[in-house]
């Protein structure tokens, strides 16, 4: 059983707050098949920043026991959610964005929100259900993964979502 140490990163303000904001879209996210295209659209809007600010505040922890992490999310759960997401979203699901927007001679990429939306939602619900073991290994490690995660998969993600979410609102606005 671990003892809430407030000079313990694992519990600072900034791993709180992103629990929480995760554990929100994690929420939503599991049951997007009951919202409208359009209450989709909106919710993702509007957590997806919040979210981004939430997970660059993150600091680094290095793990006493890295064999404690582990992975909740199986390959069907990714599948099934991205299906419902892009089913939910056809037909505009589909956006073209710059894979490297410094180099002139990258052509532009065929991308997907429900992708996006799914790929962060592994990873937030991850995060959310290894910190939740009220074991100070798990802990360590759901902080480490997530904030590694933030910078080669998850955040770049939700900035790509984010772009064509804005694009999507705008035009059926």
């Amino acid at each position: 059983m671990i003892v809430n140490n407030q000079n313990d990163p694992v519990f600072s303000k900034q791993v709180i707050e992103l629990l929480t904001v995760a554990n929100e879209f994690c929420l939503f996210t599991q049951k997007v098949d009951e919202y409208s295209k359009s209450d989709i659209i909106t919710y993702y809007r509007r957590i997806i920043p919040l979210l981004y600010l939430k997970g660059s505040l993150i600091q680094d922890v290095t793990p006493e026991n890295p064999d404690a992490n582990e992975r909740f999310v199986l390959e069907e759960d990714w599948e099934a959610l991205f299906n419902i997401v892009r089913n939910k979203l056809y037909p505009n699901d589909h956006f073209w964005v710059c894979a490297d927007p410094h180099n002139e001679d990258t052509e532009a990429e065929k991308s997907s929100i429900a992708e996006c939306i799914a790929d962060c939602y592994q990873d937030m619900k991850d995060f959310v259900m290894l910190y939740q073991k009220n074991l100070k290994d798990a802990r360590e490690n759901a902080v480490h993964e997530v904030y590694m995660n933030f910078t080669n998969h998850w955040g770049p993600a939700l900035t790509k979502a984010l772009y064509a979410l804005h694009i999507l609102h705008s035009e059926n606005s």
